[in-house]
């Protein structure tokens, strides 16, 4: 995560002279080819700055930002189509076809590469990277102090119980990623830790069962029953066991939503401890 964070810097440091002390000014046709991106520049950027959001970014199963997003263009992701929006920074992620980048760079185009943020720092670092490649660092700082006084008001209520981010097929989300990062912030410990898991494993119902959290955490789509990979998430066994959604939108990417998330997850963490003091006053 250090690595990330010294990285993320490094490269701000570099797009600092061409975007907001250059002669030539802010970028004015910036293209997105990253989910995760788009909610920084959509903060950040000028609407007419954006020449194109990624292709996910009107999903609102995916995108925080999907109804800004609406009103705004999407790139359909391949080399031409960028190119014939003729992008003077294009902010991509390091995970993309290197066809695609090796198409789409030179000239006098700037690419920057943002990597998952796993945690708050990442994403402050991530702000203030877009920020000053767009040509507002102004705007990131602001920003930022705005996510601080808002996360400076939500209560960490977890009071050390135990949770597990558990999605379809049984897959947990364990330490050193954002959803770690959230636990923490709200007071509560997560599951993947104590077991000794890794940042992404698979976890049976039966030890889920056996293990015993205090909470499940899952993707609020799932809800319902789609396939097998939700059935799971559905069985008898695992009803005792209180349950928090949050949507996945708000947690796939760093951003802006990593306020919306917290205050949720200490919303729900709030209401269902009520909820157990009330039941246990009435026995």
């Amino acid at each position: 995560m250090k690595a990330i964070v010294l990285r993320l810097a490094a490269m701000s440091a570099a797009c600092l002279p061409m975007t907001a002390g250059a002669a030539s000014g802010p970028p004015q046709r910036i293209v997105s080819l990253n989910l995760c991106a788009d909610q920084y520049l959509m903060a950040l950027a000028d609407p007419g700055q954006i020449a194109a959001l990624s292709a996910f970014a009107r999903d609102p199963a995916m995108s925080a930002g999907a109804a800004l997003a609406a009103r705004l263009p999407v790139a359909r992701g391949n080399a031409e189509d960028v190119l014939s929006r003729k992008p003077d920074l294009i902010l991509a992620s390091p995970y993309r076809r290197r066809e695609l980048l090796a198409a789409i760079k030179g000239g006098e185009r700037i690419t920057v590469n943002l990597p998952p943020a796993e945690s708050y720092a990442d994403i402050l670092a991530q702000i203030r990277l877009v920020a000053a490649a767009v040509g507002h660092p102004d705007r990131g700082e602001a920003l930022i102090r705005r996510m601080e006084a808002d996360l400076a008001i939500i209560p960490a209520n977890g009071h050390g119980q135990v949770a597990a981010y558990y999605q379809r097929r049984g897959y947990m989300t364990g330490t050193g990623t954002l959803i770690d990062d959230l636990m923490a912030r709200v007071g509560l410990v997560n599951l993947a830790g104590k077991l000794g898991k890794g940042p992404l494993a698979r976890v049976s119902l039966e030890e889920m069962v056996a293990a015993a959290p205090d909470y499940l955490i899952v993707e609020s789509a799932t809800g319902t029953v789609a396939d097998q990979g939700t059935e799971m998430l559905h069985h008898p066994a695992l009803s005792r066991i209180a349950r928090i959604a949050l949507p996945q939108a708000w947690t796939v990417c760093g951003g802006p939503a990593y306020v919306t998330a917290a205050r949720s997850l200490a919303e729900q963490v709030g209401r269902i401890r009520g909820a157990r003091q009330l039941s246990a006053q009435r026995r």
